[in-house]
């Protein structure tokens, strides 16, 4: 039962849970065995059973506490982080606004700077994984969007000072950079379907949020154990280079 279990008995807060790849990486872990609280501005979702629902402004500090005080109040500790709450905003440099760009780095950037901060204290009583989904973005860049770029750049990087901060406490911290998966959030960029994105990519599919969800319960789980300060990339092959 264990191994079919691999998280049970541990805590787990995703943010960005109402849908998309949140979506699946919470019912992921879930039925992993973990208890999870599944973190977003709004929650009108069906869950798992072994699943409840926080409301969380990722780029608020009392929306934060709000949210680790929640898991405490479930098993008195946190074993896993995992950092998905996200938005994408596409324009040229001269197009972008200051606001829309602050935007964008709030959400994506300080708000995962935020939640290691909160989560810190309570995780580091037992130790555990965080995990903070990056992009392909954080990897290459992209024309046309200097504000999605920057900020998950800055999350490649805060992910490695965490790691080196965090590692005496027993807590890893790695970075998942998915490529094109098929969302709600990239669906309006590609009328055509995002289909027509395969050709970019070494393998003829688009990917699926459960595609990221298993990798984040791999890093979530002992079968990662010596696992820290890492990029997993997911996205079929698309940095590696064109067919």
């Amino acid at each position: 039962m264990k191994d079919d279990l691999p998280l049970s008995g541990r805590v787990a807060l995703v943010t960005g849970a109402a849908g998309g790849i949140g979506a699946a990486i919470t019912d992921r872990l879930s039925a992993a065995g973990a208890k999870v609280v599944a973190a977003d501005l709004s929650g009108d979702r069906p869950v798992p059973t072994t699943t409840r629902f926080q409301s969380l402004d990722v780029t608020d500090e009392v929306s934060w506490q709000a949210a680790i005080d929640s898991c405490a109040l479930i098993e008195g500790r946190l074993d896993i982080l995992v950092n998905c709450a996200g938005i994408l905003r596409a324009a040229s440099i001269p197009d972008t606004s200051r606001a829309m760009f602050d935007q964008v780095v709030a959400v994506n950037q300080t708000g995962v700077f935020l939640g290691m901060k909160a989560a810190y204290p309570l995780m580091a009583r037992q130790g555990g994984s965080i995990v903070n989904l990056s992009s392909t973005a954080g990897i290459r860049a992209a024309a046309n969007h200097v504000a999605y770029v920057a900020s998950k750049f800055a999350v490649r990087g805060m992910t490695k000072v965490a790691a080196i901060e965090f590692g005496p406490q027993g807590i890893r911290v790695n970075s998942v950079h998915p490529g094109l998966i098929d969302t709600p959030m990239v669906t309006p960029f590609f009328p055509q379907g995002t289909g027509v994105f395969a050709p970019r990519q070494l393998l003829d599919q688009i990917g699926q949020p459960m595609d990221v969800a298993e990798l984040v319960l791999f890093l979530s789980s002992d079968a990662s154990r010596f696992c820290t300060g890492s990029e997993f990339i997911c996205d079929g092959g698309y940095v590696t280079g064109g067919r």
